[in-house]
């Protein structure tokens, strides 16, 4: 679990949180409680992406994942709609743990892979230099396919014209360089 932290992330749009994610960060104080798991906050919130009902996405590095969801329910387990499950999710071990603080859905997830190698970071790596090539067209063009019911991911396929699976199809970009990731964002 110990290690560099995590590249620091492009933040094309910096955006406050709001009053109800941030006072339920702060009430979990997840950040410090789960420090040696580096847990990073990933999704739409980081992106100024998030809509009513979105969740705070902290995805976090367990050796043991057993241990990480008998901590995460020590810690959390009197949430309301608290659950946990060590489970494969796309065929990697997994622990996951669901529940609300303050109204706002919360979601804890651990794998073994140090953060920098699981899928919801290198998702937002992707998203966010899109966005920051796309400007403020892509940001609003997104925001918009999103509240018209498409998920972050295949909203970022469609508006940038990605061709299959679009959480693989992100995936694929996250070694492009900033010229191939232009092409995609000038559409």
């Amino acid at each position: 679990m110990a290690g560099a932290a995590p590249p620091p992330l492009p933040a094309p749009f910096p955006v406050p949180l709001g009053a109800a994610p941030q006072a339920a960060l702060a009430e979990l104080d997840i950040f410090n409680r789960l420090a040696p798991y580096r847990p990073v906050l990933v999704g739409t919130f980081p992106l100024g992406l998030a809509m009513a009902g979105s969740d705070l996405d902290i995805i976090c590095q367990a050796a043991d994942l057993e241990a990480f969801a008998a901590r995460v329910a020590a810690l959390y387990g009197h949430m309301q709609g608290f659950r946990v499950a060590v489970k494969p999710v796309v065929g990697e071990p997994s622990a996951v743990a669901a529940f609300a603080a303050g109204g706002v859905p919360v979601e804890v997830f651990a794998q073994r892979l140090p953060v920098e190698r699981q899928r919801g970071y290198r998702h937002l790596v992707v998203e966010a230099r899109l966005l920051a090539l796309g400007g403020t067209a892509a940001h609003d063009g997104i925001r918009a396919l999103r509240a018209g019911g498409l998920k972050t991911e295949p909203a970022f396929a469609r508006y940038f014209g990605l061709t299959g699976d679009p959480y693989a199809a992100l995936l694929d970009l996250y070694d492009a360089d900033d010229a191939t990731l232009a092409q995609a964002a000038c559409r």
